[in-house]
């Protein structure tokens, strides 16, 4: 019996994979759980249908992100830091407070988890900051970082 899985099953494959199991596999086990559903041909077109709107509305945030990274590419953030006599600097500046200086000199809401720093920022001067906007898609945010 051909069964098209509703969610993943460990040693059969994962959602919306169309499987080839036993009768009594699919009877006992696959269906009453609501793991899948039989593979008619209304339930295969449903598939088909479901999987060409998930690729479109998947392409549509593409190329939204794409768009996103431009805006923020052109846009710099500037943030300040302590700095000692002799031009050392009391700790550093964190994802934390980069994203709070977007938010307040941007406008934009961006995930600190999102961000990230090959190096923590010490010293003053201007940075790159990667913000990583869709699995495809990375912004690149310029970070002034200035003396208060």
């Amino acid at each position: 019996m051909e069964i098209i899985l509703l969610s993943d099953v460990k040693t059969l494959g994962k959602e919306g994979d169309v499987v080839k199991v036993s009768d009594g596999y699919a009877r006992n086990f696959i269906l009453p759980k609501k793991l899948g559903v039989e593979a008619t041909p209304k339930n295969l077109n449903e598939l088909k249908a479901r999987k060409a709107k998930e690729a479109e509305l998947a392409a549509k945030q593409l190329e939204e992100a794409k768009q996103l990274a431009a805006q923020i590419g052109e846009e710099m953030v500037t943030v300040g830091m302590k700095v000692g006599k002799d031009g050392k600097s009391f700790g550093s500046i964190s994802t934390k407070e980069i994203a709070m200086a977007a938010k307040e000199q941007l406008g934009r809401d961006i995930d600190k988890k999102k961000m990230v720093l090959d190096v923590p920022l010490k010293s003053l001067g201007m940075y790159e900051i990667g913000i990583k906007l869709h699995p495809q898609v990375m912004a690149k945010l310029r970070v002034k970082v200035e003396e208060i």
